[in-house]
């Protein structure tokens, strides 16, 4: 079944991104067309000279009017949730492929939308659950949820499927909110399942599909939780430590380690994840405090420390705001490289992609000069696999991770 044969056309500055490989039309780069079209339809995109660049889903909401899903024009629903089958499909073998499943990890991102070809998917695995996210107009939909589960219920381990809607994105595309309960369950009641326990390097952690941040965990911090765990010793602060990601991951290798967040939801269950794993060598303590207040205290107490993690939220949600982003970033790096003792380990990282490698790299240049500190450089690091850069898609880009040795 084909479209409707509706059409939208787009600026030439459009067309380049799209002809380049980007997949997104910000509302402002729409030329012609749209009006009076359903949110969530399938049109086709064209250019200025008509000429058609794709099949994209449609939103009267957000400020991504456009997402490409096809380089064919005149798609229908029917031809584009078989091509979310087989993107779907393919994106598990990836997973597999990765290698990801052991005593060591159960926890992975499955599908990471545009990075697989699936605009407005999002999949998270935590051990037998998983975590779907649709967060576009074309997406939410109930052909949609029942593909998805289809497909995921396939897979041998999969105990429960559950859809979490992400609250700011449901509100910026106007979508209807989500049945309760399990998409799908191998047991007759869901709800037993929606709790589990999950396996990142080896460390433990709880997972509670019906509150947190994001779909759980921050999966994508993974392979870098193992890195920094090599680097550091001593006395450990964790600032923005959410879960306790890094600070359990630091607490096998350190004497001390103290985390800071400024959500008591996400302390008490940091403590509860340090209770799950008995035996690591530290001593382990959670406050609550705003990072910026803290540091600033803490750094003017003369507080020292052999290792400091950074790892706070997006600063930058706009290309507006990411020079205030850069702003906060630098001062959080600034307090950090003065407290930390000669020859101590600094860990930043930025989840911000308006707030770039080279950016990040400037924030930390000038943070040391500002404190007079030489800082190396020891690795530059990204997300974990399970959550793969397309080239041609910067956002897909977005986690920095820094590990420096400070002298």
């Amino acid at each position: 079944m084909r479209n409707n044969g509706a059409a939208v056309g787009v600026t030439r500055r459009a067309a380049e991104r799209l002809r380049a490989g980007h997949l997104w039309v910000y509302r402002s780069d729409v030329a012609g067309g749209g009006a009076g079209l359903a949110g969530g339809s399938l049109v086709t995109v064209v250019d200025g000279r008509g000429i058609a660049l794709g099949t994209a889903l449609y939103s009267d909401a957000s400020e991504i009017a456009l997402r490409l899903v096809a380089k064919e024009p005149g798609l229908g629903r029917l031809e584009y949730l078989e091509a979310v089958r087989e993107r779907l499909e393919a994106a598990l073998r990836l997973r597999e492929v990765l290698a990801l499943e052991s005593t060591e990890n159960n926890g992975s991102r499955l599908v990471f939308s545009e990075a697989d070809g699936l605009p407005g998917i999002v999949a998270d695995r935590y051990a037998g659950l998983v975590v779907v996210q649709l967060l576009t107009q074309g997406t939410a939909q109930q052909d949609m949820r029942a593909l998805l589960t289809e497909v995921l219920a396939e897979q041998s381990w999969v105990e429960t499927v559950v859809e979490r809607p992400d609250a700011r994105v449901r509100e910026l595309e106007k979508l209807e909110a989500a049945a309760e309960g399990a998409l799908f369950s191998r047991e007759a009641f869901a709800e037993a399942k929606l709790k589990t326990i999950f396996t990142i390097n080896g460390v433990r952690f709880h997972f509670d599909a019906g509150s947190g941040q994001k779909t759980g965990a921050f999966l994508d911090q993974r392979l870098n939780y193992a890195a920094a765990a090599r680097w550091v010793r001593g006395r450990a602060l964790d600032v923005c430590t959410y879960q306790g990601g890094f600070a359990l991951h630091l607490a096998r290798v350190c004497e001390r380690v103290t985390g800071v967040d400024a959500s008591r939801a996400a302390l008490e269950v940091a403590d509860r994840n340090l209770e799950l794993n008995p035996g690591l060598p530290a001593k382990v303590d959670w406050v609550e405090a705003d990072a910026f207040e803290l540091l600033r205290e803490w750094e003017a107490a003369g507080e020292r420390f052999d290792t400091i993690v950074l790892d706070p939220p997006a600063f930058a949600k706009s290309k507006r705001a990411a020079e205030g982003a850069i702003r906060g970033y630098k001062e959080l790096n600034l307090r950090a490289i003065k407290m930390l003792a000669p020859g101590g380990t600094l860990v930043t990282c930025s989840c911000s992609h308006h707030v770039g490698m080279e950016e990040f790299l400037g924030v930390v240049r000038d943070a040391s000069a500002d404190a007079g500190r030489r800082v190396q450089v020891l690795e530059m690091r990204g997300a974990a696999p399970d959550h793969p850069a397309v080239l041609t898609l910067p956002e897909t880009s977005y986690l920095k991770c820094l590990i420096c040795r400070v002298g």
